[in-house]
């Protein structure tokens, strides 16, 4: 008899050697996998070598025998094509991915995979067919898409992304529903030119019939519901183009405006019943008691650095409040301008009961952090530099810090700045400034001076358009003027103390800050200056901008600005709170170019200007939209007078012939990577005898 231990130990042995062969119709599913692991090998290291365009950490995630920590051959090719496709997607079509293995002591694997990136593939030419209304151009500047100019290698905005171009080809159709074409259809192709490593990307318009506003009414079925009101809403007037902004727009400020008059359920839809014969949508608006549905819980994700009060104190209603879609719409627009975020998505989804809705809002964190140095050149300060650092977002709290140091060939700054936008959580914004400026004597004034100074500001929106700032402060001036010639009008290590308080009402009625195309934007400021002084300062400056030509990218602009300074003591004005007006008042003079001056040569300055600018800005053909480059033509006229405290010299009766000055010239503008730069080239038309004149002057682009 044969013992059970010694059989079962047969057993065991005689299936450990049919484990790697049974028998026909025998199955050991165990057994068989630990065999096939026992041929596996574990991944030691993953290395990379050759990758500029990813870092080893970004292709460490694209791996699977990382992540596994086992090695196969299967895994390595699937790896291999997983880096070659995130090349692909990022534009290398010409990359070539290997792999290097090799057994280091430990028995285990060490992976290296080898990148041969190539070159780039870049967007050779973005071209339209069937755009009969609507430009290339134009059509260009709506795009994500850029092509390949000369500064592609920094935006890397001229890659070849499938995903992006479906963007594109939406943007475009809204491009059109936005300018009277609600039929409009759009394709697009992309072509990959292997001899010359990009892309040739061709777009094709179906416009349809362009359509126009017809009738325009409102119906509401809420009793007492001021109709009147809610149709200063309305942006779809009769006989303007079609326009689903504008529709869009509408609703939005007419639920609004619903809601601020008590209806916080009201709910407006926009019934179109389309004239085929006229080409022409007439319009109802259809105002109703919506759903009495209530927020019961706003959830916030992707904010890793905003703190949540950030977001929510853009919103205008809060958990428990009534649920109002155009609020809704409102608050992510709001949330959007902050320019913390680079994407805001936000949904709904039901709540516990029928009755309550919960709103998720999903965010995108993006820096907000600038550290870096500036270079650049002015006509008037000269090579200049600056070291800043500016922070959108201090801490996660919305608010603004900005710290810098600049120099140029005619002083050294030194300036700080700090802006809470919600100032104890109120919708008024407080901030503080603190200077320090040297300016040095130079050819253009006879001595210089150090100010020390800083200011406490406040700010309050009173409409949606219309806005306020209060703003007091202080500030001391030593004057410097140890080289020669020495000036008449002030005497060197003179020390003038002010103190003063202002208010600015700014009027912001422009379709985009950035780049405006039609509205006004302007600006009303006074301030009493006093201590050393007892004046009052007043200036004005505004800018009315309106397209040409639909759709062309044509824009004239009209600026008019005035100022005026009232002294109340008597005594005179100081020169040192004189204007100093310039090429900012009218294009071809120098700063301290304009107004009287002494027999000496000194600049005294004026206490009166006024003055009006007429520009109209157009694309340059002939260049890529992405270069960022446009031109301009204008015509200026300045009136300068008034002269300040100058004791018993003698002004220069050249300088005082004619208070009036005129000019005309042309301009280029690059909206650079450094800001909004315009060089202007300038002829004088008219003049006083001593005006100093400059052909041209570059400086940087703003609204006014």
């Amino acid at each position: 008899m044969i013992h059970p231990t010694k059989l079962m130990r047969g057993v065991f042995f005689a299936l450990a050697i049919l484990g790697a062969a049974p028998l026909a119709g025998t199955s050991i599913p165990v057994l068989g996998t630990a065999m096939a692991q026992a041929q596996e090998q574990l991944v030691g290291s993953v290395l990379f070598d050759g990758n500029k365009r990813f870092s080893d950490a970004q292709l460490l995630t694209m791996v699977d025998v990382s992540a596994s920590g086992i090695f196969t051959q299967a895994r390595l090719a699937s790896d291999i094509e997983s880096i070659r496709q995130a090349y692909d997607k990022d534009g290398y079509r010409s990359v070539g991915v290997t792999a290097k293995t090799e057994t280091i002591p430990d028995g285990r694997v060490r992976v290296t995979f080898v990148v041969n990136e190539g070159d780039r593939a870049g967007i050779a030419a973005i071209n339209f067919t069937g755009n009969n209304a609507i430009n290339g151009g134009t059509l260009k500047g709506t795009l994500l898409t850029k092509e390949t100019g000369f500064l592609s290698w920094l935006f890397k905005d001229d890659g070849y992304d499938e995903q992006k171009l479906a963007v594109d080809r939406e943007r475009v159709r809204l491009y059109y529903a936005t300018h009277g074409y609600p039929d409009a259809q759009v394709t697009s192709v992309g072509e990959y030119d292997a001899a010359r490593n990009d892309y040739f990307i061709n777009f094709t318009v179906n416009e349809g019939e362009k359509y126009e506003f017809g009738n325009v009414g409102i119906e509401t079925s809420i009793s007492g519901l001021n109709t009147n009101v809610l149709t200063g809403t309305v942006k779809t007037g009769q006989g303007s183009r079609y326009s689903i902004t504008d529709l869009q727009k509408s609703i939005e400020d007419m639920s609004y405006e619903a809601t601020t008059q008590g209806y916080s359920f009201a709910d407006v839809r926009a019934r179109l019943d389309r004239d085929v014969t006229n080409r022409k949508f007439n319009v109802t608006y259809l105002v109703d008691e919506g759903p009495r549905v209530y927020v019961e819980r706003i959830n916030i994700t992707g904010n890793t650095k905003t703190r949540d009060f950030v977001v929510r104190r853009e919103l205008e209603f809060a958990e428990g409040d009534p649920f109002n879609r155009s609020m809704v719409v409102r608050g992510r627009t709001a949330i959007q301008n902050l320019g913390f975020f680079s994407a805001v998505d936000i949904t709904t989804q039901a709540g516990s009961s029928p009755d309550k809705v919960v709103i998720n809002i999903a965010v995108t964190e993006q820096s907000t952090g600038d550290y870096g140095a500036t270079a650049g050149y002015s006509t008037s300060d000269g090579v200049l530099g600056e070291l800043s650092l500016t922070e959108r977002n201090f801490l996660g709290r919305g608010q603004y810090l900005r710290a810098a140091v600049g120099a140029s060939q005619s002083g050294r700054t030194f300036d700080f700045s700090f802006t809470d936008p919600r100032f104890m959580g109120l919708k008024v914004s407080a901030g503080v400034d603190a200077y320090h400026r040297i300016s040095d004597e130079g050819d253009t004034n006879f001595y210089g001076s150090q100010s020390t100074g800083g200011q406490l500001r406040f700010g309050v929106p009173i409409t949606r358009d219309l806005s306020a700032t209060v703003f007091a402060g202080g500030e001391r001036k030593v004057i410097v003027d140890e080289e020669g010639p020495t000036s008449t009008l002030v005497v060197d290590g003179h020390e003038y103390y002010k103190a003063f308080v202002g208010y600015t009402l700014t009027w912001n009625g422009v379709d985009n800050v950035k780049k405006p195309t039609e509205g006004l934007y302007a600006t009303f400021t006074q301030q009493y200056i006093g201590w050393d002084h007892n004046l009052i300062k007043t200036e004005a400056k505004g800018r009315y901008f309106i397209p040409l030509m639909d759709d062309s990218g044509i824009v004239a602009s009209i600026k008019g600005q005035a100022g005026v300074i009232n002294d109340l003591s008597g005594n005179g004005v100081s020169p040192v709170e004189a204007f100093i007006p310039g090429g900012s008042l009218i294009r071809g003079f120098q700063s301290r170019g304009i107004g009287p001056r002494l027999s000496t040569g000194e600049y005294l300055g004026a206490t009166m200007y006024a003055g009006v600018s007429a520009e109209i800005q157009f694309p340059l053909p002939v260049l890529p939209e992405s270069y960022g480059l446009s031109g301009a033509i204008w015509a200026d006229a300045a009136w300068v007078d008034g002269l300040p405290d100058f004791g018993a010299n003698t002004v220069e009766t050249g300088s005082t012939d004619t208070p009036w000055r005129t000019s005309i010239g042309a301009s280029l503008l690059w909206d650079s990577p450094f800001g909004p730069l315009r060089g202007d080239f300038a002829h004088v038309l008219g003049k006083s005898s001593t005006d100093r004149t400059q052909v041209f002057q570059l400086t940087l682009s703003t609204l006014l």
